[in-house]
């Protein structure tokens, strides 16, 4: 790991929205910004979990209390978009500023065959990796305190590529030409293809780009000057039962397991969420991530066990302005049909 924690801790606090920080990358990422002062707005899917993180927070002797930051953990559910709607609104009443918005909460289900559905009938994957936080940031985004130094950070994946290792490996990253989100609320995969659960999560991996980038442009033709950053934090397995694979783990334990062993152990091919959440919050920090518009970071390995994180080319697909212009209409649209 190239990268060094050279966070420097700001005069003024950065207010800092993150999902995905009650396990794995995101968990890690919130101890580095609040042992350095930063408060964090941590929504949890429901109170026992919110409870059970703030426990945790507390328990780490690596964060040192004289210097910790605040940390709220709201209830919100990324499965269900009212949920998101709850809190935005209860944060708006409250005239809460945001500076750093992390768009980090993701999910794979590898090995199940059927697909799962959010509470409002979306395919699972496609509804907490995209579209929820296509919608958060649309009722964020008023919130976001555009005079101290904003970001917006997208984590991704480097399987959005099918040029990349991982993503060579299986089905590719494609969305064709949207036909199954363009159906509306209850279609399997976004080409309208039948069900694969690896495809639909480097599909929305590729979403997370195109909004991205679409976002990018939309702020600056606004005149706001926010950086949107999306990034790839590499291949990360925790010896534990928490983290990214844990949903995945449910269909193929064993296969998991051996997959693990080998990728992290022998092969050495993975990273730690520990140092993928050093990663996050230098992106959340670090004067040199504030460069204007759409930028694009990867955690490349380089050999075994030794990994450089810097600015990335994105796939094809992933480049392609009228893909962006149409996921982001889509999205917009399938939204409005489900909350009117």
């Amino acid at each position: 790991m190239n990268e060094k924690s050279n966070i420097s801790k700001k005069d003024k606090p950065l207010s800092i929205f993150i999902t995905g920080g009650s396990s794995g990358i995101g968990y890690q990422a919130v101890l580095n910004l609040i042992s350095l002062g930063h408060n964090i707005i941590l929504p949890c899917k429901n109170i026992s979990r919110a409870n059970e993180v703030l426990t945790n927070i507390l328990n780490q002797s690596s964060v040192e209390l004289s210097k910790e930051g605040k940390i709220v953990t709201p209830i919100m559910d990324l499965s269900d978009l009212k949920s998101i709607d709850s809190l935005c609104a209860e944060l708006k009443n409250r005239r809460v500023n945001i500076d750093i918005l992390i768009l980090n909460a993701g999910l794979q289900y590898t090995g199940s065959k059927t697909p799962r559905m959010s509470t409002q009938g979306i395919e699972l994957t496609f509804a907490v990796n995209h579209l929820s936080h296509f919608y958060l940031t649309e009722k964020i985004l008023p919130l976001i305190d555009k005079n101290n130094d904003p970001k917006i950070i997208i984590t991704s994946s480097e399987v959005h590529n099918p040029n990349s290792g991982g993503g060579k490996v299986g089905a590719k990253a494609s969305l064709g030409n949207l036909k199954g989100l363009e159906s509306g609320a209850g279609f399997e995969m976004i080409d309208g293809n039948k069900f694969n659960a690896d495809k639909a999560y480097k599909d929305s991996k590729l979403c997370n780009i195109l909004f991205a980038r679409k976002l990018s442009n939309n702020l600056m033709s606004m005149k706001l000057s926010i950086p949107v950053i999306a990034w790839a934090p590499g291949l990360v397995i925790s010896r534990d039962n928490q983290g990214f694979f844990r949903y995945s783990r449910k269909y193929n334990q064993l296969g998991q397991k051996l997959f693990a062993f080998l990728a992290r152990d022998v092969l050495r091919i993975t990273t730690s969420n520990k140092n993928a959440g050093l990663l996050l919050s230098n992106l959340a920090c670090l004067c040199k991530y504030r460069k204007p518009g759409f930028n694009y970071y990867s955690n490349k390995i380089i050999s075994s066990g030794k990994f450089i994180f810097e600015e990335t080319e994105i796939s094809n697909d992933a480049q392609r302005g009228d893909l962006s212009d149409d996921l982001w209409d889509l999205s917009k649209s399938l939204i409005d049909k489900i909350l009117r």
